[in-house]
């Protein structure tokens, strides 16, 4: 490209802050993550102490063989299309996501979303995170110095906030210094992992793991299996709002495809069997409860301890991506707010929260599970535009113009198709299973939620984006004379 995609070329770069944290496609010599860079981050991600307590939910429901069958289905089902919405486009182009959703929702389309949905699960997140760092902190200092911090003390609060800070100063330092935590974090998160599976074989007989019945299962043993499935493919579906804007720090399509799928998929199902395991034979889901007892005073604080800390890089990884689409969604508003300011802004609702640990627990599996309901519908409208309606094209330039000089502008900057989409694949997720009450349609026990919520937002979006726009020749569906599509990878 003669121009640096046309209007915005005026964009100019100003070192790490708009070449790694900025929207403008990365150049290949700004791409700094291999495969097994990436591996790295991924598995950074899945291996923290809420993929333990993943395991440990799940353990609420079912069993250990069914829960080990219910944590596969699940996660690989969310990964799927999570991976397929957010990582192939990122990649291709080098575009972080939330710029690419413009051809789906329009520019303020996109901005309402990242806005409310986005923001509301991954300040979530990053606030569950930061508890369990608390959680974890003050249960070594109980075991060490005598204490008798109770899980909702204050102090729970107060380390809670430590671990956001240290966050933020991982993330105001951008990509490149996750990164180079990822490679220490990560190999240290599997042998710590691998060795809590070995030490639970060595403590507890197979019979007692087989045979140890769920914590607080329903009456019926196909809903319990299938709400199992469903808040773990919740967990697999949760990984959208970051994974794009990661992925496009990669050199090339595989080092971004396997590391996202297997090291989500394998790292997070090792991480929640140990997690589950453990909550069966000592009766709670809570990892910062059982690891003490589980690994010993000495080794089990040390394993908290680390594992607490993997849980700021997690923080700062997700936050990245979010704060990322912060900045693009707000247009003129924030773009000349410094990162580290941004950064700052993020986390103060999370840090509110910190002061409500028992809140955020108690609600856990209901904010995945809920959270996962738009995502899901999100995602299936994603897909439906990028592979089924564009065949993996977008017009770069019209990605950063504005208003009518973009073919993405639409009606008032809203692709009413793809907020439709949303509207109604939620809805269809809410009509066949409630979170809220555990109301369910005899179709959750058959074909959960997620997944037809994807694929009623696919559906609903490919029909109304061809009623309202592509039959008119409007989004650049087809190949028009002022907006030439572009496959050129930046």
């Amino acid at each position: 490209m003669s121009q640096r995609l046309d209007k915005a070329g005026s964009h100019e770069r100003t070192g790490m802050d708009s070449a790694s944290l900025g929207s403008l496609p990365l150049l290949k010599r700004e791409r700094i993550w291999n495969g097994t860079d990436f591996t790295g981050v991924n598995v950074s991600l899945a291996i923290a102490t809420w993929a333990f307590l993943v395991g440990g939910s799940t353990a609420l429901l079912v069993g250990f063989q069914q829960g080990i069958a219910a944590m596969i289905i699940g996660n690989a089902i969310g990964l799927s299309f999570m991976i397929l919405a957010s990582v192939v486009a990122s990649q291709r182009h080098g575009i972080e996501q939330y710029t690419l959703l413009r051809p789906v929702f329009g520019l303020i389309g996109v901005s309402v979303l990242v806005f409310t949905i986005i923001l509301i699960t991954e300040m979530g997140w990053s606030s569950l995170l930061a508890i369990m760092v608390g959680r974890a902190v003050t249960q070594v200092s109980n075991s060490t110095f005598g204490t008798d911090f109770g899980p909702e003390s204050l102090m729970v609060t107060v380390f809670a906030l430590v671990a956001i800070a240290v966050s933020w100063w991982i993330l105001s330092r951008g990509p490149v210094t996750i990164g180079r935590f990822n490679k220490f974090i990560a190999p240290g998160l599997i042998v710590v992992t691998v060795f809590l599976m070995v030490f639970l074989v060595l403590n507890t007989s197979w019979e007692a793991l087989f045979t140890a019945a769920p914590l607080a299962p329903f009456e019926d043993d196909r809903l319990n299996f299938m709400l199992a499935v469903e808040f773990n493919a919740g967990v697999g579906v949760s990984w959208y709002p970051v994974m794009g804007s990661l992925a496009r720090l990669t050199r090339t399509p595989r080092a971004a495809l396997w590391p996202s799928y297997g090291g989500l998929l394998i790292a997070t199902l090792i991480a929640q069997i140990v997690g589950m395991a453990a909550a069966l034979t000592l009766g709670d889901s809570d990892p910062t409860v059982w690891m003490l007892p589980f690994g010993g005073p000495v080794l089990g604080a040390f394993i908290l301890l680390f594992i607490a800390f993997a849980n700021i890089t997690s923080t700062s990884s997700i936050v990245y991506s979010t704060v990322l689409a912060i900045r693009q969604a707000s247009g003129k508003l924030l773009s000349r707010v410094r990162w580290m300011w941004l950064c700052a802004g993020f986390f103060v609702l999370p840090a509110i929260l910190a002061f409500f640990p028992a809140f955020m627990y108690q609600k856990f599996m209901l904010f995945v599970t809920l959270s996962g309901a738009f995502l899901a519908a999100m995602c299936g409208a994603i897909i439906a535009d990028y592979f089924v309606m564009r065949r993996q094209r977008v017009s770069l330039p019209d990605l950063y113009r504005h208003r009518d000089a973009s073919a993405y502008h639409y009606n008032g900057g809203v692709n009413w198709a793809g907020m439709g989409a949303v509207i109604v694949g939620a809805a269809f997720y809410l009509m066949i299973y409630n979170p809220i009450t555990l109301e369910t349609h005899p179709l959750f026990g058959y074909i959960t939620a997620s997944l037809p919520a994807a694929i009623v937002g696919g559906i609903v979006y490919y029909l109304l984006a061809t009623l309202l726009y592509k039959r008119r020749g409007v989004g650049d569906f087809v190949e028009g004379k002022s907006s030439p599509r572009i496959e050129e990878q930046a």
